[in-house]
């Protein structure tokens, strides 16, 4: 069974991780074999367990084993691997300093990073994979995972501008999607991702389909595009959209009609509408 500890002050050691630590240094990027992130809600930690991600600690109110807290504390007593897990106990009040806190539904666990994976290995045999190029905002991220694995899309690349899929927010707006999609940094640098990124999605055979507005695109419904057998679906950062380079050398620009003088969509809410539009349909192909 875990052991519970009361706190009665969040400065302590203990919590640090949940209190003190920056994402930066819950990244570890000197060591990420000892990097950390935080997962809230019961919900997603339950899938961090699913998933064998390692929890390294937990914090909650008593008042939640019985609660929110139930299940998974179910999940942890039936594993020998929990067996000398920290779960932190305290007061409303104090856990409520905590930012976001009221957000995560009582529950926050301390998450061992996963091992990077390689893109080509998570790209081998998938059909549609999302492409995400230089998108920033945590919260748009989170987002674009969770229509991704609710959509049928195989991976995720993103470039290193991108912001960590694994940020906090992000975990929690992708509720929890973002530990179930492979993922995967493509390129070693901005640089590399402009000068050979299509390129080497070409090598793998995936064709290339940037999403932009451009007088030379075809549009999300062409048959062509479902047609594809292995599609590249590449999105851009918020406000500027895809960089000039990347445009120039995808196999494809790809435009979402629009009505009303609306002239774009927000990048999560695009990314979901060319997910669903370009998903696999098996027989198709040719």
């Amino acid at each position: 069974m875990p052991k519970f500890k009361e706190l009665t002050d969040l400065s302590v050691p203990e919590a640090e991780v949940y209190t003190k630590l920056t994402e930066a240094q819950l990244r570890n990027r000197l060591e990420p074999e000892k990097g950390i992130f935080i997962a809230e809600s019961s919900k997603v930690i339950k899938l961090a367990l699913e998933a064998g991600y390692d929890i390294l600690s937990m914090l909650t109110e008593e008042r939640c084993l019985d609660g929110c807290a139930a299940e998974i504390m179910s999940l942890l007593n039936s594993s020998p691997k929990y067996a000398e897990l920290p779960v932190y106990l305290a007061e409303h009040d104090l856990l409520s300093g905590i930012t976001g806190y009221q957000l995560n539904r009582g529950l926050l666990a301390a998450v061992r990073r996963p091992a990077p994976k390689s893109p080509q290995e998570i790209c081998r045999g998938a059909h549609r994979i999302a492409v995400l190029e230089n998108i920033v905002d945590s919260t748009n991220l989170g987002a674009v995972f969770r229509s991704a694995a609710a959509l049928g899309i195989d991976a995720v690349l993103i470039t290193p501008s991108c912001c960590d899929p694994l940020l906090r927010r992000a975990v929690r707006v992708s509720m929890g999607t973002v530990l179930l999609v492979p993922w995967a940094v493509i390129c070693d640098s901005p640089e590399d991702w402009y000068e050979n990124g299509t390129e080497i999605l070409r090598s793998w055979g995936f064709k290339t389909a940037a999403m932009a507005l451009s007088d030379n695109s075809v549009s999300i419904d062409d048959p062509a595009l479902a047609a594809e057998e292995k599609l590249a679906i590449v999105l851009g950062t918020e406000g500027d959209g895809l960089s000039k380079q990347t445009i120039a050398k995808c196999d494809y620009t790809v435009k979402i009609p629009m009505f009303h003088g609306v002239d774009s969509l927000n990048v999560a809410a695009a990314g979901a509408v060319a997910f669903w539009q370009l998903r696999w349909r098996e027989g198709r192909s040719g």
